[in-house]
């Protein structure tokens, strides 16, 4: 008896909204900048939201079994995820999201362009 598509077992990668996405890549990418996890106070920071709004996206994280972390223990997060499954880091600020560059041919970071208020 051939098996349906249905009854296959998915291969799909882990399942996370784009916003539960973006602050999984930042969380990944401030860890490998400065080889610790970040504190909730520069997710807020670079995410431009307030203090409760990035605790409540945390306890979301880790009901979702995307992080894990230790309650009370200050930069505790530790991924669960793949960082093959994590998408691309946007940067947040007061014109919009952009996307952080990519490396060059050579393995080179591209400067990012700095935009300056009212300049």
């Amino acid at each position: 008896m051939s098996q349906s598509l249905d009854e296959s077992p998915a291969v799909a990668g882990p399942r996370f909204t784009q916003t539960q996405g973006q602050y999984l890549a930042f969380i990944y990418a401030y860890g490998r900048i400065f080889k610790r996890p970040p504190a909730e106070a520069d997710m807020r920071r670079h995410f431009e939201v307030t203090a409760p709004t990035v605790h409540q996206m945390v306890l979301t994280l880790e009901k979702a079994g995307l992080i894990t972390r230790v309650p009370g223990a200050a930069r505790s997060i530790q991924l669960l995820v793949p960082p093959e499954a994590l998408p691309l880091l946007w940067r947040f600020s007061a014109a919009g999201m952009q996307v952080y560059p990519r490396a060059d041919a050579a393995g080179g970071r591209k400067a990012p362009r700095h935009e300056v208020a009212g300049g």
